[in-house]
């Protein structure tokens, strides 16, 4: 059945633009190496079938995303964000820094966020819209020097650039030591409980190598059959 036309005067409504979601083309390559090389990946990976690491929005917008979720539960970050993207005026999987900057600090602390993270956004948003970080160039960047350029933004440290790396760039080899749940899924996993030191998780992780992004999401697995999402 052919689909009515809108009625005069009335525009037909648009669907809701969907995210892009991308998942990396080397997980299954990295999936048979985890498995001959590792026992607990061996044992681990098949548990999750199909489910794979997933890279939706755009880089400005994942990174202001961290921000607002820093220090609060994922729901409140979720309200805040949903607040603060209609402040915006844009979709809220693609918002537009220049549109950020302008925007009156009155407005944001009223969507719910505090002063600091304000000044967190408004920092990043400038870095973006002035050509501060080069994003064009990020997939001729290592990881390192990609880490440096978002470390100089406020608001963002290491780990955040870390987890940037693993679920916007999809970059397969990161392995995130300052994460507490890495480190919680190979004591468990590896050490039958006992804590582990950074310098182990390092060890361990030499085996992972050159995917230790995909070791560490299903350490992160083993942990919460939920696949996090940036």
């Amino acid at each position: 059945m052919p689909a009515r036309k809108a009625s005069a005067g009335k525009a037909a409504a648009k669907p809701a633009a969907k995210p892009v979601i991308s998942t990396p083309a080397y997980w299954d390559d990295a999936c048979r190496h985890l498995a001959r090389r590792d026992r607990v990946m061996k044992r681990l990976i098949p548990k999750f079938g199909e489910a794979r690491l997933a890279s939706r929005g755009d880089a400005f917008t994942t990174l202001a995303r961290s921000i607002v979720g820093q220090q609060i539960s994922v729901k409140a970050a979720q309200s805040v964000w949903d607040r603060f993207a209609a402040c915006v005026g844009g979709a809220s999987t693609h918002l537009a820094p220049g549109k950020v900057c302008a925007l009156p600090n009155t407005a944001m602390r009223e969507a719910g966020l505090s002063a600091r993270k304000c000044e967190y956004l408004m920092d990043l948003a400038g870095h973006f819209a002035e050509g501060r970080v080069h994003v064009a160039s990020w997939s001729e960047m290592d990881d390192e020097a990609i880490i440096a350029e978002l470390v100089a933004i406020r608001g963002i440290g290491r780990w955040t650039a870390e987890m940037f790396l693993i679920f916007h760039l999809m970059r397969p080899d990161v392995l995130p030591l300052d994460d507490l749940g890495l480190l919680k899924g190979i004591s468990l996993n590896y050490f039958s409980g006992e804590p582990v030191s950074r310098a182990e998780a390092r060890e361990v992780g030499e085996a992972w190598a050159p995917f230790r992004s995909v070791a560490t999401w299903y350490i992160w697995r083993s942990l919460d059959p939920l696949p996090v999402e940036y």
